[in-house]
């Protein structure tokens, strides 16, 4: 790894990011909520919902990089305002995704985590900009992205003075066309090899099916992820974004059922 100076291991400790009382990187984190924050009451239900099955923060898009110009971008401020209530409803922290550097100073007034999506991965003004910050940064993998890319952006974040940052796997790009991206499992053991960073996995998007996020979120903790991010939605068949990626309340509830038996199993072979 050529470059890196802040994110590999180097025999140090491995870090461990505080979000509210969730420590990130210890023990198993569960973040889950809608893809995009449509209104007020699917936000707020979805987020009881997630938190009775166990999820530990309310993850939900106020700003949406779509693919189509046409496509729903988001609520903006009304939507962060939304997950403020949320949070106030559920106490769960808010991770929301900045897409503009202009916009982290007061996009962090709402969310606890900030979230660089797989699109934004090498827009480096907006590295530098999280990097500035105060808030902890969900940094995603490319899509078309090496891991070593992944972890060059990931330095440019830390060595603005940010040490608080969250890799996330969210599967790349290849020639298959079943699942939406190809979850890259091997990129969990990989970081844990290269990196003190804690890394979580986002089987919604690396599937695109909903079918396939149990398998892939035991998968991913199997091989050592810290944690996983999957898109819950109360109405999930109205969703306007990633519907075929989405899980109910009860599928989640189902799911975290699940990944309890799965870590408690794994804790007790350590």
């Amino acid at each position: 790894m050529t470059n890196l100076k802040l994110a590999t291991l180097n025999g140090g400790e491995r870090t461990v990011v505080p979000v509210d009382s969730l420590r990130v990187g210890e023990g198993l984190t569960m973040i889950a909520g809608p893809c995009t924050v449509e209104s007020e009451e699917q936000t707020i239900e979805t987020a009881i919902a997630v938190k009775k099955a166990g999820a530990q923060a309310l993850r939900g898009g106020a700003f949406k990089p779509r693919s189509s110009p046409y496509a729903f971008q988001g609520l903006g401020l009304k939507g962060l305002q939304i997950l403020k209530k949320a949070k106030e409803e559920t106490g769960l922290p808010i991770v929301t995704e900045v897409i503009d550097s202009r916009d982290v100073f007061w996009v962090s007034e709402y969310a606890d985590v900030l979230q660089i999506g797989a699109r934004n991965m090498q827009n480096f003004s907006l590295l530098k900009e999280v990097g500035r910050s105060e808030r902890p940064v969900l940094l995603k993998r490319g899509m078309n992205s090496t891991i070593e890319e992944w972890l060059n952006c990931a330095e440019y974040i830390l060595s603005e003075g940010n040490p608080h940052v969250i890799l996330c796997e969210r599967g790349i790009r290849t020639f298959e066309k079943y699942t939406r991206n190809t979850l890259d499992l091997s990129s969990v053991p990989a970081i844990k090899e290269l990196s003190h960073l804690p890394i979580i996995v986002d089987p919604s998007h690396a599937s695109g099916r909903a079918s396939l996020i149990p398998s892939l979120s035991l998968a991913a903790l199997a091989a050592g992820a810290d944690g996983l991010i999957v898109e819950v939605d109360i109405n999930r068949d109205e969703a306007l974004c990633d519907r075929d990626q989405t899980l109910t309340p009860s599928e989640f509830a189902h799911l975290m059922e699940k990944v309890r038996a799965l870590h408690q199993f794994m804790a007790s072979r350590q």
